[in-house]
C-alpha cells in the first residue's frame, strides 16, 4: 500500500522490517476511545513492541503504546490496555489459518490517519527473520549504496 498525500501518518514501525520478513499487508480500523485518538493527533503512539493475536473470532493488538493525553484528567485512558481490531470475518478467518498454519505472525507496520479523519493499522504477515538473515540484508543494502555510488562517480566524470 502506497502513502497517500492524504493520509497523515501517525507512528512507524521500522524495527518490524529489520526482524521480519514481511509477506502480506492487511489494513484494519482500531476500536480506540477518545482520549485516545486525542493523544494519537499528538503522535504519541510506540509500535516497536506491539503485536496483535486472532482468537475467538477476534483480532486485537497487544503492547501498542499510546500515551496518556496531556489535557486528559482523571478518565484518561490506560496507555499498555490491548485494543480491538476491525476486520471482516473472512480476513479473520484467512489469519487465523495462516497464523496457525505457517507460523506466522501478526505485526503493525504503521498507524495512520486516512482521508476521513479515521485511524487505520497496516497490519504486516511476518515470519521472523534469522541472525543471519539480518546480516545478509544489511551486506545487500550496503552492496546496493555502494553501487549507487560507483554509478554518480561514473556519470559525474566526463
Amino acid at each position: 500500500m502506497s502513502q497517500d498525500t492524504t493520509t497523515k501518518l501517525i507512528g512507524s514501525n521500522r524495527k518490524a522490517f529489520h526482524d521480519y520478513a514481511i509477506e502480506e499487508k492487511i489494513e484494519a480500523g482500531l476500536i480506540l476511545q477518545g482520549t485516545e485518538v486525542k493523544s494519537l493527533r499528538e503522535g504519541r503512539v510506540n509500535l516497536r513492541e506491539a503485536y496483535a493475536t486472532v482468537a475467538e473470532g477476534k483480532a486485537i493488538l497487544h503492547n501498542c503504546h499510546i500515551g496518556e493525553y496531556s489535557h486528559g484528567n482523571i478518565m484518561n485512558h490506560e496507555p499498555l490496555r490491548p485494543r480491538g481490531l476491525l476486520l471482516h470475518k473472512k480476513e479473520i478467518r484467512t489469519l487465523t489459518g495462516k497464523v496457525q498454519q505457517k507460523g506466522l505472525t501478526l505485526v503493525p507496520l504503521r498507524m495512520y490517519f486516512n482521508q476521513r479523519g479515521v485511524v487505520k493499522v497496516e497490519l504486516g504477515l511476518a515470519r521472523g527473520k534469522k541472525h543471519y538473515d539480518r546480516r545478509e540484508t544489511v551486506k545487500q543494502r550496503e552492496a546496493g549504496r555502494e553501487m549507487e555510488r560507483a554509478m554518480k562517480r561514473a556519470s559525474g566524470k566526463p
